[in-house]
């Protein structure tokens, strides 16, 4: 079948509505901005209020007869060498937990890399599945994980090859990708799903700059953020799907189990528009934005006491297997502060805002619609941060342990230990107990403590000085850390 990229079947439609002056005596109620509050117009604008239409019944007829969503799905999937995708206004964090339910149904058993994002455990606690737990690859001298390795499945695979599949991210929020070939072969020799958790990976198809695309490397099914590293709107998320072990009608349905039943057309016309633009100026704009990219890592090098983290310092054995040079990770260790403390000072003092930090890095993501001028603005805050890093110096330190030191055992389900009673108990207190909810620094929404897994001093301590130095734990009970929250005893 001929795809024609030109088209852009969201758009348009919004526009055939807007011509035929459709009268709505339906949601949303505003009702093409006649009702909204002018203050609020005034800072939204109309075209916020005039794309807000019922997608059934508005955006197309009752019965989706003109195949809007239908056709847009099937340009995005020809776009990415997909054989079937599915567009959804609820972010990755739900398009992951469906993937995870086509794949896998309570009480059975899954491969998921222990370096997920907050979204997969929430997926495990609502679904009853058990996870296996696969090791990140850890680089102890910069305390941070890489993807785990192909061989780490293939272990866990073989020591629970009643697992009905598994599940990797990558990239990382870093920039480090996994080995998905690799990793799809050891599934597929079994004849098991591989899921792909691609939420930063959107760019990935358009540029061989840039790692494998999941659905190039055999993946069975994932799921991008298209407004992370695209042109999309928050929450705009699409599962792309291929193959014969995932049934696509049981992935629709597990995402309309989960999922809203009013969507955003908003949020269907910014994933419509940007696959039109990536298929056509894709390749241009992204070769831009990686030669911006490594103008300004060059630039930054350059600058006393900060370094970029590159190629060499994340991919090689016990690494990465590849790397996107986009998301702009500098290690700011020698300016002798964090990277909360100096991320905050960023925000303040020149109004840019980083996509992460830690507790000895900043990370400043660049896309496509980056340029000179935003790159000049990053470039002066950093100079300016290291001028004035005399200041900074006496920020909190982390404790952050040794990688063997920072897993600790999952004793309990995550989905019993979640909703078991459970009791709060004082930090310096809670070692050895079960923990009762996630723990999550964020970003990049990674969770260091898991409901179900048994407390460690050594954790602990890395949760209470983080939060000390300026780590944000939002999924905590006791966002300060006074308390944790555990399950209670018998």
């Amino acid at each position: 079948m001929a795809f024609d990229h030109e088209e852009a079947p969201v758009l348009e439609a919004l526009a055939e509505y807007h011509a035929a002056k459709e009268v709505g005596f339906t949601p949303p109620g505003h009702k093409q901005a006649r009702g909204a509050d002018p203050r609020a117009v005034a800072v939204l604008g109309e075209a916020v209020f005039a794309g807000d239409v019922l997608a059934s019944g508005g955006l197309d007829s009752r019965l989706s007869g003109g195949r809007v969503l239908e056709r847009a799905e099937a340009l995005m999937a020809d776009a990415v060498h997909a054989e079937h995708t599915f567009f959804s206004t609820c972010g990755s964090s739900l398009s992951v937990k469906a993937a995870m339910l086509a794949v896998t149904r309570p009480h059975r058993r899954l491969l998921v890399g222990r370096d997920a994002h907050k979204s997969v455990i929430a997926g495990l606690i609502l679904s009853g599945v058990c996870p296996v737990w696969v090791d990140p690859q850890w680089d102890a001298d910069r305390h941070l994980a890489h993807p785990p390795s192909p061989a780490a499945y293939e272990r866990a695979f073989a020591e629970h090859p009643e697992a009905d599949g598994a599940l990797v991210t990558s990239p990382t929020p870093y920039g480090s990708a996994a080995d998905l070939r690799a990793i799809a072969g050891i599934c597929h020799r079994r004849g098991k799903p591989l899921i792909v958790d691609e939420a930063w990976g959107a760019h990935l198809p358009f540029h061989e700059r840039l790692p494998t695309w999941a659905m190039d490397a055999r993946a069975d099914v994932c799921v991008t953020s298209v407004h992370k590293m695209g042109s999309g709107l928050e929450q705009g998320s699409v599962f792309h799907v291929q193959g014969d072990r995932i049934d696509p009608a049981e992935l629709a349905s597990r995402a309309d189990l989960l999922g809203t039943t009013s969507p955003s057309v908003l949020l269907y016309a910014g994933m419509d528009a940007w696959r039109r633009q990536m298929v056509q100026h894709g390749h241009h704009l992204l070769g831009q934005a990686l030669d911006l990219a490594d103008r300004v890592q060059e630039e930054i090098e350059s600058i006393d006491g900060i370094h970029v983290n590159d190629a060499a310092d994340f991919r090689g054995p016990g690494l990465a297997d590849d790397f996107d040079p986009l998301p702009t990770v500098i290690d700011i260790r020698e300016l002798g502060t964090s990277g909360y403390r100096a991320g905050d000072w960023m925000r303040e003092h020149h109004h840019v805002d980083l996509h992460l930090f830690d507790h000895r890095r900043i990370s400043a993501q660049f896309t496509h619609a980056d340029d000179g001028e935003t790159a000049d603005r990053l470039l002066t805050a950093l100079h300016d941060l290291v001028r004035q890093a005399d200041s900074l110096r006496d920020a909190p330190g982390v404790d952050v342990p040794a990688p063997d030191r920072l897993r600790m055992e999952q004793a309990v389900l995550p989905r019993d230990a979640y909703f078991d009673e459970h009791t709060d108990v004082p930090a310096e207190e809670a070692a050895g107990r079960i923990a009762a909810e996630m723990i999550t620094p964020y970003p990049p929404g990674i969770p260091v403590v898991l409901p179900g897994e048994q407390l460690t001093e050594p954790v602990l301590r890395y949760l209470v000085t983080g939060v000390r130095a300026g780590m944000n734990l939002p999924d905590a009970a006791d966002p300060g850390l006074t308390t944790v929250r555990v399950v209670a005893e018998q």
